[in-house]
């Protein structure tokens, strides 16, 4: 696999994973009291302790995605562009 292959896979990647952050955000945002309440009842934790998980998630997820995504993405694109 090319170089520039690779780096088109990263960049479409990317914009899957800040799809999905921005979904989750937003989802976060607006449906925090139902959701939160909801896994409460499933998981047998308090209404505070789903949405301190929640927030954990989306910390861990954007992470993630800078590490092993778009710092990567960045980095090639310097290369190729050299």
């Amino acid at each position: 696999m090319s170089l520039d292959a690779f780096m088109h896979i990263l960049g479409w990647s990317a914009v899957i994973n800040i799809a999905v952050l921005g979904l989750s955000t937003v989802a976060l945002i607006f449906l925090n009291g139902p959701v939160a309440s909801l896994q409460a009842k499933l998981f047998g934790l308090t209404p505070e302790q789903c949405r301190l998980e929640a927030y954990r998630y989306l910390a861990t997820y954007k992470a993630l995605f800078l590490v092993f995504n778009l710092v990567p993405y960045l980095a090639l694109r310097l290369v190729i562009s050299a």
